[in-house]
């Protein structure tokens, strides 16, 4: 008896799991949030890219474009918090 106690609380937890999953998930942000966020983590990733390269780079050349794009990003960032 007690095998199927726990085989019946099993299928309820699996058939609970699957009703909850078919719900479309619940969106805390506007539309404009997700937009946001976006962006920033966008900028984020090229600024890591940017400090990455910058780390390996030997041109003198190369080591000034990446820097200047290091600031755009920063700026950008710094604009995008302000908004």
């Amino acid at each position: 008896m007690a095998r199927g106690w726990e085989s019946k609380s099993v299928e309820d937890q699996i058939s609970q799991k699957e009703s909850q999953s078919n719900k479309p998930p619940v969106s805390k942000f506007t539309p404009d949030q997700v937009a946001h966020l976006k962006k920033r983590e966008g900028l984020l990733l090229a600024r890591t890219r940017t400090l990455s390269d910058l780390e390996s780079v030997r041109g003198d050349r190369h080591r000034a474009l990446l820097e200047r794009t290091l600031a755009h990003l920063d700026s950008q960032l710094v604009e995008l918090e302000r908004k």
